[in-house]
């Protein structure tokens, strides 16, 4: 029996984005370069018209506005929750112009026919994503998939989040990225709650490329718990890391609500001095994260050319009664972490 969504309760039609939280993405949708995506990136962080465009970038543009205004699939089946699709994605034509898409909720494979999704879950042996788990606590797990080793999953994967995401994704060039997917799991297998990706190499320094919760899982805190489990991986690596950005406007109320938890609670228990730069490499958090989260508390102050934290125990215990700063629903247990940072490979002509 499946689970729907609609006007009643939580709204998952595509008129209702209020209950978008926990979405994020920042890439292409078309085939192009990650430094070519980067530099379109910069050059629209102001949106441009397409006569400021250069012709190249102007026609991406216009090729991207005219397909996305056209949605195809209006509803898709995974597992027990038929869920209405916000947004176009681009599944192979034959599938993508149907009103109902089957998907397979351990494989991701897509069908446009409930008897073929029938079959095909009775022979699907998958019960769990590819690759390797790296965490379990309670029914909760997160496993780590190769877009190299399991290309076809991590191509699904991205198919489907195109669905729910009115973002510029890069759908078939996986390969770069690692993909952390989150799932519960009960006596049937592991269910498919959401995931976020991030890119092997990345010279910006970005822990999360793109983030992505389900419909019927948003708003119980899967968002801020994937966004945590981000840093954790940064903390192991001893790196500091940031999403991509821009990020949309709810991507920044999801980041924001989880920086200031995590900013709050080591100024409401640190005595002396701390500088922005201790912050940083005790959460992993950017420099210029922290300046805006705390900025936008009124607990930093630019004094003689340097960003300087002004706070008092009253200015934090404020801040953490109100109702703007809750404890996560979910946070990470460390203790249930197995994942070590990959082995960098030396570059040639290098011993």
């Amino acid at each position: 029996m499946s689970s729907k969504f609609d006007v009643q309760g939580r709204n998952w039609k595509n008129g209702d984005k209020s209950h978008m939280s926990d979405v994020l993405a920042d890439s292409s949708d078309r085939k192009i370069t990650r430094n070519q995506k980067r530099r379109h990136d910069e050059i629209n962080h102001v949106q441009k018209t397409y006569a400021e465009m250069d012709p190249t970038t102007a026609a991406l543009e216009k090729e991207h506005e005219a397909i996305t205004k056209v949605k195809y699939i209006d509803k898709i089946q995974i597992g027990k929750y038929e869920i209405d699709t916000w947004y176009f994605s681009p599944y192979p034509e034959e599938y993508g112009k149907v009103p109902k898409l089957w998907i397979c909720e351990y494989c991701l494979k897509y069908m446009r026919l409930e008897k073929t999704y029938r079959y095909h879950m009775s022979e699907c042996t998958h019960r769990q994503p590819m690759g390797k788990e790296i965490y379990r606590k309670g029914v909760h797990s997160i496993w780590e998939v190769d877009g190299k080793v399991h290309k076809i999953y991590c191509q699904n994967l991205c198919l489907l989040a195109k669905l729910f995401l009115d973002h510029k994704t890069l759908y078939f060039d996986v390969e770069p990225f690692m993909f952390y997917v989150l799932c519960e799991i009960d006596k049937h297998g592991a269910h498919l709650v959401g995931y976020f990706s991030k890119e092997k190499e990345s010279p910006d320094g970005n822990n999360v490329a793109c983030i992505l919760t389900l419909p019927p899982f948003q708003r119980q805190g899967f968002g801020k718990l994937l966004i945590a489990f981000s840093y954790e991986l940064s903390k192991i690596e001893g790196v500091v890391g940031s999403p991509e950005k821009p990020l949309s406007d709810l991507g920044k109320l999801s980041y924001r609500s989880y920086w200031s938890w995590v900013l709050l609670e080591i100024l409401r228990d640190y005595k002396g001095s701390l500088s922005i730069k201790d912050l940083s490499t005790r959460t992993s958090i950017s420099q210029t994260d922290i300046i805006s989260t705390l900025q936008s508390m009124n607990m930093v102050k630019y004094w003689k050319g340097q960003h300087v934290i002004c706070v008092t125990s009253k200015i934090v215990d404020d801040h953490i009664i109100s109702e703007q700063y809750k404890r996560p629903r979910l946070v990470v247990d460390i203790s249930a972490l197995r994942w070590g940072p990959p082995i960098k490979k030396a570059k040639p002509g290098k011993k």
